[in-house]
């Protein structure tokens, strides 16, 4: 039954439109299905991984100005922030000032190209349901396209698969549902599929430097690019120190059995094993999402593969529809693009300062980014303006949804420099001008305003 659900998918897949190399690919992780892959990762087959830490890493100006200027960026750019309540892409949410994300890159993008006289193309993989929305967005920006590169080139779908029978789901009542995105990995698959992997080598560019465009930090630094070129390494991702708010998030390690780099996510981490994730004193850093590649490495090893990377499988079990728990169980094959680490002998990681992550995943990430916690200077570089990013934890009954987040904050996001933690408990609308001090938390029985200009202060 397995081959025949393979089948059906293929056809599927063929009749949407999706790129050969795609269905290939596909195939290559439903065979793995059928065979019960589950993409785990025990923690008796890896080690910790220590790293170098780009504070102590000298890059000189030159060499600096000479990686950026054969560099290409690419920004994943595929979400919609549903889990926000949104059904457009998330990058068209407004962040500081009256600008968007997308607003905000292409300024960073631009002030760059301006400050190293770099082409510094900027691409986008959109989504299906991303694509028009973000394109209509930076078309004010006529000098963001670079000659004879495109501006976007899209991520695959891939079938839902029945738990049950690993046959292709059917949903007639919402047929875009029947399908989903097959993770980050498959920004390599896009890549080849595209074309655009082999126009940019055609173009004299070197490396990309690939991000979420949910994460304002990861600006294409040209010191990491620097420091890239010259470790000569195919493959490398920028890493932080684990926090308590990553304890259920993703961490590097090291593969006992053959001593490559692997990026363990949650996801492939057994029950068994959900304590040793847990501790940050065993597994240290964590994955910002923001990679580097050699463009000959990655067109060799695709070369090498048959067009298929080959990375880790990520088995994620959902409902068919995710708002509605009475439909089946499907599983959705993902892969993630970091996992890519493990393909190339020589990857590298390298500890970044936590300004360069600054993911916005909720509505308490937003309000930070909202907040005077960062400053955004004439460079469109978020400079973090205290010591501490605060610890925010806003009630998901009120605030999950970005329209009820908006309409308990009409004035703006209160003042959170001073702040260690904001918790609140209840429905609670923020008057102009509040300000936060110290751990605070606020619990409210029934619905309540806080007056403009109050000073919260811990225990007060």
């Amino acid at each position: 039954m397995g081959s025949k659900g393979l089948e059906l998918a293929r056809t599927k897949m063929q009749e949407s439109g999706v790129d050969p190399i795609a269905i290939d690919t596909f195939a290559h992780y439903y065979r793995l299905l059928e065979h019960g892959e589950t993409g785990m990762i025990p923690e008796s087959t890896i080690d910790p991984l220590d790293m170098e830490s780009l504070a102590d890493v000298e890059v000189s100006d030159e060499d600096a100005a000479e990686a950026i200027r054969t560099t290409a960026v690419i920004k994943l750019n595929g979400g919609l922030g549903t889990s926000m309540g949104m059904d457009r892409a998330k990058s068209l949410l407004c962040v500081r000032r009256g600008l968007s994300f997308l607003d905000i890159i292409a300024r960073q993008v631009l002030h760059l190209r301006s400050e190293y006289a770099a082409p510094l193309p900027l691409i986008f993989m959109n989504s299906f349901r991303t694509s028009a929305d973000t394109m209509a967005a930076v078309a004010r920006y006529e000098d963001l396209p670079v000659a004879g590169l495109p501006l976007e080139f899209l991520q695959n779908k891939v079938p839902k698969l029945l738990a049950k029978d690993l046959m292709p789901a059917s949903y007639p009542k919402n047929p875009d549902l029947e399908w989903c995105p097959p993770g980050h990995g498959d920004i390599y698959t896009a890549l080849r599929g595209s074309g655009l992997l082999e126009q940019l080598r055609e173009a004299g560019y070197r490396r990309v430097f690939v991000s979420n465009s949910d994460n304002l930090g990861a600006v294409p630094d040209a010191r990491v690019a620097g420091w890239f070129a010259g470790t000569g390494a195919p493959f490398a991702i920028e890493a932080v120190r684990r926090t308590p708010s990553d304890r259920k998030g993703g961490h590097f390690a090291r593969r006992k059995e053959d001593g490559r780099i692997v990026l363990r996510e949650s996801a492939q981490t057994l029950d068994a094993d959900k304590q040793a994730l847990a501790d940050l004193d065993r597994h240290r850093f964590t994955s910002t999402n923001n990679l580097w590649f050699d463009l000959d490495a990655m067109a060799e090893a695709l070369d090498a593969r048959g067009g298929i990377l080959g990375l880790p499988l990520i088995r994620n079990v959902k409902h068919l529809d995710p708002a509605d728990p009475s439909t089946p169980e499907v599983i959705q094959v993902e892969t993630a693009m970091g996992a890519a680490i493990e393909v190339f002998e020589g990857s590298r990681t390298i500890e970044v300062g936590r300004d360069r992550f600054v993911p916005v995943k909720t509505t308490n990430d937003l309000l930070v980014l909202r907040s005077d916690v960062y400053d955004l200077g004439q460079d469109f570089v978020l400079d973090q303006a205290c010591d501490e990013v605060p610890f925010i934890d806003l009630d998901g009954s009120f605030y999950k949804l970005v329209g009820d987040f908006d309409k308990r904050f009409p004035e703006g996001a209160p003042s959170l420099r001073k702040a260690s933690s904001l918790v609140v408990d209840g429905d609670v609308t923020f008057g102009k001008g509040v300000s936060v001090v110290g751990d605070v938390k606020i619990q409210a029985p029934s619905a309540q305003r806080i007056a403009p200009s109050t000073e919260l202060v811990a225990d007060a």
